[in-house]
């Protein structure tokens, strides 16, 4: 199989949304990576992860924990961690709030 090219995102929604409807695709990839020992270790995604830190500023806020377990399952089914998807999901909602609003 031949790995398609992966583009350069302007969001992390418009990221999310490429990797879930690729999801098939990648997990391909991926076994082909993991039987040719082509994978990445631990630390080295760690030490990426460091070094791209702080490019998002973090926000805390109290969520009710039956909306947590919602976030959770529905991120499951897409492939997606829960935060990523309550990202899509604020974006989406600001998005939709300001076309409303203008």
């Amino acid at each position: 199989m031949i790995q398609k090219p992966i583009p350069k995102f302007q969001s992390e929604q418009e990221e999310a949304r490429w990797w879930d409807e690729h999801r098939d695709e990648t997990a391909e990839w991926m076994e082909q990576a993991v039987a040719a020992g082509q994978t990445t270790t631990l630390s080295e995604v760690l030490e990426r992860n460091r070094q791209g830190a702080g490019s998002t500023p973090t926000v805390s806020i109290g969520i009710d924990p039956e909306d947590i377990q919602r976030a959770r399952s529905l991120a499951a089914k897409k492939g997606l961690r829960y935060q990523t998807y309550l990202k899509m999901l604020l974006h989406e909602a600001l998005e939709h709030e300001e076309r409303r609003a203008s």
